[in-house]
């Protein structure tokens, strides 16, 4: 219901902050020049905002902090905020019926403010959730050095199935005879190395 409205905000805001903090933004522009990332994913962390405390906060920088921007997925606190802002602005001209007039534009401005307001409570308790995500995924296991038991027996080439016992989960790998010595079915073995395509384990007897 909002469209065919076109306009630029304009907005000088000079906030004075007496955070004595470092102002260390990794945007990755440099003498003019833009590194863009996936920001989707992206999330501006604290300390990329705020470091080594020598100088005053800018104002953007508070706004980032104090509304969630930092320290959660950007995009995920700019969804909460683009989708609040146009519930407010959809139902608050639809109930004062001013969505085709000067007065109905009035209100989509005035209501960016409860927007953060509201995207702040919101997003807030999804903090202690981002913060203990794995952001980097599962650590890959190691399994070099550790027994299995055959699942099918094995020799020269033959490629077989072993589990392992890893990380108190009972993982399934496949394997191959290190030196292409016969393996027998529910024997226990010994995972030596990895093999080059990273696609098997080579294995001897335990």
């Amino acid at each position: 219901m909002i469209s065919g409205i076109d306009f630029d905000l304009d907005i000088d805001v000079d906030v004075d902050v007496d955070i004595d903090a470092d102002v260390d933004l990794d945007t990755g522009i440099e003498g003019g020049n833009m590194d863009f990332q996936d920001v989707a994913n992206a999330e501006v962390d604290r300390e990329h905002v705020v470091n080594k405390r020598t100088r005053k906060l800018k104002w953007w920088q508070v706004f980032l902090i104090y509304f969630n921007f930092v320290g959660l997925p950007f995009m995920f606190t700019f969804t909460f905020w683009i989708f609040l802002w146009w519930m407010i602005s959809v139902l608050t001209t639809s109930i004062t019926g001013s969505y085709d007039n000067t007065f109905g534009f009035v209100i989509v401005l005035a209501a960016f403010i409860p927007a953060l307001i509201l995207t702040k409570v919101i997003t807030t308790p999804f903090k202690s959730f981002f913060k203990n995500l794995n952001k980097d995924g599962d650590k890959a296991v190691d399994f070099l050095g550790r027994e299995a038991l055959l699942l099918s027996s094995i020799s020269g080439d033959k490629l077989g199935n072993a589990e392992v016992m890893a990380d108190g989960n009972l993982m399934s790998i496949y394997v191959k005879s290190l030196d292409g010595s016969e393996l027998r079915f529910r024997e226990s073995v010994l995972i030596i190395k990895r093999s080059d395509d990273k696609n098997y384990f080579l294995v001897s007897k335990a």
